[in-house]
């Protein structure tokens, strides 16, 4: 079955007309679609939350959206607890999960009143020697090892992450952490990326809602809350069966119901970080055919390159493609869609069989609404792309602008020379 664009082809070429392409563009009724039935999946737990991963799409827009539907940001940075606060989503609506983490970050988590997820033991005295008394509520991260058969080639071992403690470490900190004062725990696990399938987060809270149980037999220490992290992903190619989160928050509920509450944990809170299902499906990538060059392959070279959209060239990841206004013309092409940098690996498509394409074309990137845009960079002095927000009534906004070289160059301000730049002119040629 194809993928659906969000967006038509008539919508496109008038949006161009105002927004040159390549641009981001996500669709709010979707993004707030999808966020409500993340509710209703786990409307089970009086407690849960969903902070939002904000290395996701870290753009104000869509976390004002989250926050609207009720869920919190997950943190990662210093600047991720900025664009939160500016936000107003403090305290224990940021769940403040680093690792290798510096002083600054752990002292501006603790200012805003985080819950703050440990990613290691020795984070414990280093969080101390920072902020003094700790905080009475404490998340720590575990890393259970092993190799999943759940997982995918970005992330499916545990054992060679960097992420988390053994499990022998999380008992020790728990004791520790009690005797400094902790009197609510959480547990937390990010194991696995992007899994397709509706076993994952089952599993995993298998895993965890069993560790909490030994937990709190063992050290006293009270569970308060189970954090699945994310790991729940979305088909980016249309032969893939699309995870259901219904399904996933039954399953997660009968894990719930037979391990934790004969335990008497009835009350733990489930919480997610979800940040890929949130919102990939719901971001789409529009860019125009601007060259066809037929050497031993036939190319597309389009307007936008993997500065606007890295994910092929990093991970050989697939994103579907549509031709806009071609959606039911047959595909009788087979070409590689490339950008413009200096890099071989630099192709949104490698051997895509699509409709014949024309210059002037408009092509639409599915599932680009995570690690998408924020992935890019400015390698080969590449300007990243406007993002747009198609609001439910229609409109569309601009939420974030497109570089202009006034910005590329704003850090090389102890260089005087760049003073003389015709800047605006620049800016307008881009």
């Amino acid at each position: 079955m194809d993928k659906v664009p969000f967006l038509t082809y008539e919508q496109a070429q008038e949006i161009a007309k105002t927004y040159p392409t390549p641009f981001h563009i996500y669709d709010e009724a979707g993004l707030r679609r999808n966020a409500r039935a993340v509710r209703e999946a786990f409307a089970w737990n009086p407690g849960f939350r969903e902070y939002f991963a904000v290395k996701a799409n870290p753009n104000p827009h869509i976390l004002a959206i989250m926050q609207e539907e009720g869920f919190g940001v997950d943190c990662a940075s210093f600047t991720e607890l900025l664009i939160s606060e500016t936000l107003g989503i403090v305290g224990e609506m940021i769940m403040f999960s680093a690792n290798q983490t510096s002083a600054a970050d752990y002292r501006y988590a603790h200012q805003l009143g985080a819950i703050i997820n440990l990613d290691d033991i020795t984070h414990i005295d280093f969080l101390e020697d920072i902020i003094g008394t700790l905080p009475e509520t404490i998340s720590c991260r575990y890393n259970p090892g092993g190799v999943l058969s759940l997982g995918n080639s970005i992330m499916n071992s545990p054992a060679e992450a960097k992420f988390g403690m053994t499990q022998a470490q999380m008992y020790e900190a728990f004791t520790i952490l009690q005797e400094k004062g902790v009197k609510n725990f959480g547990i937390h696990a990010f194991i696995a990326s992007n899994t397709i399938t509706n076993d994952y987060y089952p599993y995993l809270a298998r895993e965890l809602f069993q560790l909490a149980v030994s937990l709190q037999e063992k050290t006293g220490a009270k569970v308060t809350s189970v954090n699945l992290s994310g790991g729940v992903g979305v088909a980016y190619h249309p032969d893939e069966q699309a995870n259901d989160i219904a399904a996933i928050g039954a399953g997660v509920r009968r894990a719930f119901e037979e391990i934790l509450v004969p335990a008497g944990m009835g009350d733990v809170a489930i919480y997610a970080e979800m940040g890929r299902f949130m919102t990939a499906p719901y971001g789409g990538l529009v860019t125009k055919a601007i060259h066809e060059k037929n050497t031993y392959k036939q190319y597309i070279g389009v307007d936008a390159c993997a500065v606007d959209m890295p994910r092929p060239a990093i991970y050989k990841a697939y994103h579907h493609i549509t031709v806009l206004g071609k959606e039911k013309t047959s595909p009788s092409m087979r070409y590689d869609i490339v950008g413009s940098l200096c890099e071989s690996n630099d192709r949104f498509a490698i051997d895509r069989d699509l409709p014949p394409i024309e210059r002037g074309d408009l092509l639409f990137i599915h599932d680009t609404g995570a690690h998408g845009y924020v992935l890019g960079n400015n390698y080969n002095g590449k300007l990243k792309s406007a993002e747009l927000m198609l609001r439910e009534n229609g409109d569309v906004e601009l939420i974030r602008r497109a570089e202009t070289p006034r910005d590329y160059l704003a850090t090389f301000d102890c260089f005087p020379i760049f003073a003389q730049f015709d800047f605006d002119q620049r800016d307008d040629d881009r």
